[in-house]
């Protein structure tokens, strides 16, 4: 895995360098006024949506998070470029970042557009949402926090509905064409002109009390149980070696 890197108005550091969870805060204090809320796009491509949401909006935060780093470098140009001083860019794989990188509780949205949705079965391990992930989404959101999710895979989309329906801290509702006027992505600019269906939902986040997934639970049972006991042989040799 490429060592995690992150941007703040055109300065880089490795995240070896820093505490985590990161203090976003801190990050921003150097260059610009404190800001009101933070905003968050996992996957954020070219970065069209996210440059233009972070220009519109200079008292927000935004956060970016990308595995593909000709698309971080890019953005990260464009970002120095425009003096964007209130957006922090991460280059890393976004389960990780999630999981043991950011803080909880701090967005007001979190915008998943157009993810790779990884259709051959051998690969749905790789998506980004399933019972056993989807906390890890939902935890950078604040209490009435809200999830925007589109894709252009029907099937896909219609299997991220029926999950994010299933989980009871969540109200779910179809979202419009145009997301009440906010940027579009590269993709679904370039899907809306061809007259693709698209597949839009917002999840607004009721309760943070417990946000895993009841179908979840295998995969948090597999994380937390006991490890078998070695065998008897195993367990005297290391005896002996103590």
């Amino acid at each position: 895995m490429l060592p995690v890197r992150i941007a703040v108005a055109g300065r880089e550091q490795l995240l070896a360098e820093l505490d985590v969870p990161l203090e976003l805060p801190d990050l921003l204090a150097q260059v610009t006024e404190p800001v009101r809320d933070w905003e968050v796009e996992i996957g954020f491509g070219k970065g069209r949506f996210l440059l233009e949401q972070a220009r519109a909006n200079p008292a927000c935060g935004f956060l970016g998070i990308e595995v593909v780093s000709k698309y971080y470098r890019h953005v990260r140009d464009r970002a120095a470029g425009d003096h964007l001083d209130n957006l922090v860019l991460l280059r890393g794989e976004a389960r990780y970042l999630l999981a043991a990188v950011l803080p909880a509780s701090f967005a007001r949205s979190v915008h998943v557009y157009f993810p790779d949705p990884w259709p051959k079965s051998r690969h749905h391990e790789r998506r980004l949402f399933d019972p056993e992930s989807l906390d890890l989404v939902l935890r950078l959101l604040h209490p009435g926090g809200v999830l925007s999710f589109a894709t252009d895979f029907l099937d896909y989309g219609k299997l991220v509905g029926e999950l994010l329906r299933a989980h009871p801290a969540l109200k779910v509702e179809t979202a419009a064409d145009l997301w009440g006027g906010r940027a579009r992505t590269h993709y679904e600019d370039k899907y809306h002109r061809e007259g693709r269906e698209i597949l839009r939902f917002e999840a607004r986040v009721a309760s943070c009390e417990n946000l895993f997934h009841p179908l979840g639970g295998r995969g948090v049972v597999a994380a937390t149980t006991k490890p078998p006991e070695p065998p008897e042989s195993v367990s005297r040799i290391v005896k002996s070696d103590g």
